[in-house]
């Protein structure tokens, strides 16, 4: 009897190491059902649309919500504070994965939990935003996509199509870790293609007006990388740039749809299921510690052609194929 009681122990204890070093492979729950969270930092097409793939990823191989699957989708509407009542949320309800939309949410729910595995989409680069030792071996409990654009392929499309542009503008978000590396980057590129440039930041959406309407003095033209909270404001901007007639490159299609005039950019949508895919691994058992952070594989171009005609610009004959329609 001591010994079996001692073989028990020592299986319970393993157990417990196991629970507490993060074991990935959780058993179902009595319902038969893995349970999602998704968490989601605002509301705008892109973060719509990668949330939108990575659902359709899960659903078309073999997860059905309301029998093996429920998702718990909650929006912070932009607001830290709502972020974290989130992220305490799916802690405190010990959901099986976190999908965490957004620089903004994945460091928000990543500090309150080690054991729950978050994957990250709509992130620009974890290793900047302390989400992960590396790309290659994320090291924790944090792994997914990455959408970092072709900045300098955005800012030489810029130059395309305002080509007597001396002055670059560059609107971004002080507080979001990845606008103000993507901004960077833009700033490098923009003084090897000898642009000068010029820079307006804000802290929160009511400064969005204000800031365009400082930019457009100085500069012939803008670029604003993929900020959450420019995308969600896009309407705002483009009631400044139609009237300056200043053309405004963006990081992503949807901002081109809500108000810019241009990109190539990432596919949202296919970012999102891309993530889709590597979270049926984790429900399988796979470890996000090793799992490398995925890139985006492939590239749009989109031109708002109302926006084009609004400021008076003639889209090249080359890229007339990627015109979209604008909201």
């Amino acid at each position: 009897m001591q010994r079996n009681a001692k073989v028990l122990s020592i299986i319970l204890a393993l157990v417990l190491a196991l629970n507490l070093s993060g074991g990935w492979n959780r058993a179902l729950g009595a319902d038969g059902k893995r349970t999602i969270g998704i968490i989601q930092y605002v509301e705008h097409m892109a973060l719509d649309a990668s949330r939108e793939g990575f659902v359709d990823a899960l659903t078309e191989n073999g997860y059905v919500i309301g029998e093996n699957l429920e998702i718990d989708y909650q929006n912070a509407q932009g607001d830290a504070a709502n972020l974290s009542t989130i992220s305490d949320r799916f802690v405190g309800k010990k959901v099986d994965l976190i999908l965490a939309i957004a620089t903004p949410a994945a460091q928000s729910v990543a500090g309150r939990t080690s054991e729950i595995p978050i994957l990250g989409t709509a992130i620009t680069d974890y290793v900047v935003a302390r989400l992960a030792d590396s790309n290659e071996v994320p090291g924790g409990n944090v792994s997914g996509t990455n959408d970092m654009n072709p900045i300098r392929e955005q800012i030489e499309l810029l130059v395309k199509l305002a080509p007597d542009a001396e002055v670059i503008g560059l609107l971004y978000t002080s507080s979001e870790d990845n606008s103000i590396l993507q901004a960077q980057i833009a700033k490098e590129i923009a003084a090897e293609l000898g642009l000068k440039y010029v820079e307006v930041t804000i802290s929160n959406s009511n400064e969005v007006q204000q800031a365009t309407q400082s930019i457009v003095k100085r500069a012939d033209a803008i670029y604003i990388p993929t900020d959450n909270i420019f995308a969600s404001a896009m309407p705002i901007v483009h009631g400044v740039t139609s009237q300056s007639k200043t053309p405004v490159v963006c990081g992503e299609a949807g901002m081109v749809k809500t108000g810019g005039l241009a990109t190539l950019a990432i596919n949202y949508y296919n970012l999102g299921y891309q993530t889709g895919l590597m979270a049926l691994r984790v429900l399988a058992g796979e470890d996000p510690a090793r799992m490398p952070i995925e890139s985006a594989k492939n590239f749009d171009f989109a031109i708002n052609g109302k926006v084009a005609e609004e400021i008076g610009l003639e889209i090249p004959a080359d890229l007339l194929e990627y015109v979209i329609d604008g909201d």
